[in-house]
């Protein structure tokens, strides 16, 4: 279990809440090592910080979404209707983000530095399928472990 992990564990208290919000986030790590991979990218101590910033990035991207479920979900709504208003509010958020985000960094791909286009198009990748891993991942993992009609109590709230 790596420091991630811990991290997740440790912000929402549950076993299910740090699964939700890592599975998306380790398999679009390693679809980006297969795009390394397909670009002919190794990873060194130059490649590791863009590969870590994309990682950043997509983990606050579920922690956003999962966090406003599980605060919906706390307030009695199922599963279904706490995913509705969590995209409402933070979903909004995530996708505007990745967006902007992406469009900036896939402008480096014309550059005339070879690192710095295929840097680019890494960060582009990793942006945009965080995003999309996040936003379709984490309520299909939710529905698996927490289930439809299971109500979450938060801890912050619980008196």
């Amino acid at each position: 279990m790596c420091i991630r992990d811990r991290f997740c564990f440790l912000s929402f208290l549950s076993w299910r809440a740090a699964v939700c919000i890592v599975v998306p986030l380790a398999m679009v790590s390693y679809l980006g090592n297969a795009v390394m991979v397909y670009m002919d990218i190794g990873l060194k101590v130059s490649t590791l910080p863009v590969l870590a910033l994309g990682v950043g990035v997509g983990v606050d991207y579920g922690i956003y979404l999962y966090a406003r479920m599980q605060a919906y979900l706390g307030e009695g709504n199922n599963l279904y209707d706490a995913y509705y208003e969590a995209l409402k509010q933070s979903g909004t958020a995530i996708i505007f983000t990745a967006t902007t985000m992406s469009i900036g960094v896939i402008t480096w791909a014309f550059s005339a530095l070879k690192f710095q286009a295929d840097m680019g198009i890494l960060l582009a990748y990793m942006f945009f399928v965080n995003m999309v891993g996040a936003i379709v991942l984490i309520p299909a993992l939710a529905r698996f472990f927490i289930g439809d009609n299971r109500v979450i109590r938060s801890t912050i709230t619980a008196h």
